[in-house]
């Protein structure tokens, strides 16, 4: 599970109280400062992350994994500094990750052996700028419980090797990004992406606009079994193929609906086909003014649909993903309009190009070619609870005929 850690050590004196308050309030799940008092004012569902300015504190002054929440312990670190320049107080500070610069295998060595020893995680920050730094930051990420790496480069190469070389190691890897694009674009590096994010904020807003690329997944979708009652061809007009930049798997597609209140799965072309290559990353998905699911429960028009856009890959389990469009194209074609219901009677209608290669998904992933559906064959559908204004769900009258 994806994390962020707010780094307080350079953000503005008269935004860090806004900034303590945002980072505990949106749940942020660590706070990196070299004030240990700043620290010790910290509730306990925080990790503070220490990063001393003196001698690292002795066991003894750590927080042990049995000390009872809200036990004060003593930091020898006279030098620790509070934001304001002024020496920090040892008494009463707790914090849970010792965080430490690494630079030579000795120094790695020297935390390994401080980790082991127990007590309060002992942790490592490198700063990776050529080969060396870069195998001793996959050393760290295999022994290091949290290893925050901070690249020099603005290339996501030596992230994935770190990645793929501590891919099996419990330790987590946390990656210091310059705001919040290259947040989300770290935490889809080699699909998995980095553990956490270490990020400054500049002001609260920011820590709730991270707040709210951290829950940015998708839904698991409750699928309905549509019957279908009627298929008539209706002449010319224009259909959309949707090419994304991703892979459907054999059970994936979209879903389209002329009306905002369902939608049919939509096949996509991962399956062979006579006469041409299969397209495992295009969904022959239909007549450009039907509406297809997008994240965050928003839908589109086909029409508006085009190079940049996130639209939802649904499984016929219900999974689903975001995936990016890589083009949209319109083309007339002869249509075939697919009337079904659902169990409580609500219509849900299709308008796809009339050709047998185009095709929807049956339950268990059942693929069916359109031209051959028969009135009471079972498609896999799915219902919306509200209607649309502007692709928004909205609880108001709206009849769509």
């Amino acid at each position: 599970m994806r994390f962020a850690w707010i780094d307080l050590r350079e953000v503005p004196r008269p935004q860090l109280q806004a900034v303590v308050d945002a980072a505990i309030h949106a749940r942020m799940a660590g706070v990196v400062a070299a004030d240990a008092e700043l620290l010790g004012t910290l509730p306990p569902t925080v990790t503070r992350v220490l990063v001393p300015g003196g001698p690292t504190p002795t066991p003894a002054a750590m927080k042990k994994p049995g000390d009872k929440e809200g036990k004060e312990t003593k930091a020898p670190d006279k030098e620790a500094k509070s934001p304001s320049g002024s020496a920090g107080s040892p008494s009463g500070t707790v914090f849970d990750v010792l965080l430490r610069k690494f630079g030579t295998q000795d120094e790695l060595d020297a935390l390994a052996g401080a980790h082991r020893a127990g007590g309060t995680p002992v942790s490592g920050f490198i700063d990776v700028r050529d080969d060396r730094t870069l195998q001793l930051s996959c050393a760290g990420a295999m022994v290091l419980p949290y290893t925050v790496i901070h690249f020099a480069d603005p290339t996501k190469i030596p992230l994935e090797i770190v990645l793929a070389a501590a891919d099996s190691a419990e330790g987590k890897l946390v990656t210091v990004v310059d705001g919040l694009e290259e947040a989300a674009i770290v935490f889809d590096v080699l699909e998995r992406g980095s553990d956490g994010i270490l990020f400054t904020p500049r002001s609260a807003d920011e820590v709730f606009a991270l707040a709210r690329l951290l829950e940015a997944t998708t839904p698991q979708l409750e699928l309905s079994t549509l019957t279908v009652e009627s298929i008539r061809h209706v002449g010319l007009g224009d259909r959309v193929c949707v090419d994304t930049c991703s892979h459907f798997e054999e059970d994936e597609g979209i879903l389209v609906g002329s009306y905002s209140s369902g939608f049919v799965l939509c096949c996509s072309e991962t399956h062979p086909l006579p006469y041409m290559p299969t397209r495992p990353f295009r969904v022959n998905a239909g007549a450009l003014h039907s509406y297809t699911l997008g994240p965050d429960n928003r839908t589109q028009y086909l029409s508006e649909v085009g190079s940049g856009s996130a639209l939802l890959a649904v499984g016929a389990d219900g999974r689903t993903r975001r995936v990016v469009v890589g083009r949209a194209k319109l083309e007339s074609r002869p249509l075939l309009e697919i009337r079904t219901h659902a169990e409580d009677g609500r219509l849900v209608s299709l308008t796809v190009q009339d050709d047998w290669h185009v095709r929807v998904l049956g339950p268990g992933g059942k693929v069916l070619n359109v031209t051959e559906l028969q009135t009471g064959d079972e498609l896999l559908g799915y219902l919306a609870a509200n209607k649309r204004h502007v692709g928004l769900p909205i609880g108001e009258f709206c009849k769509e005929i």
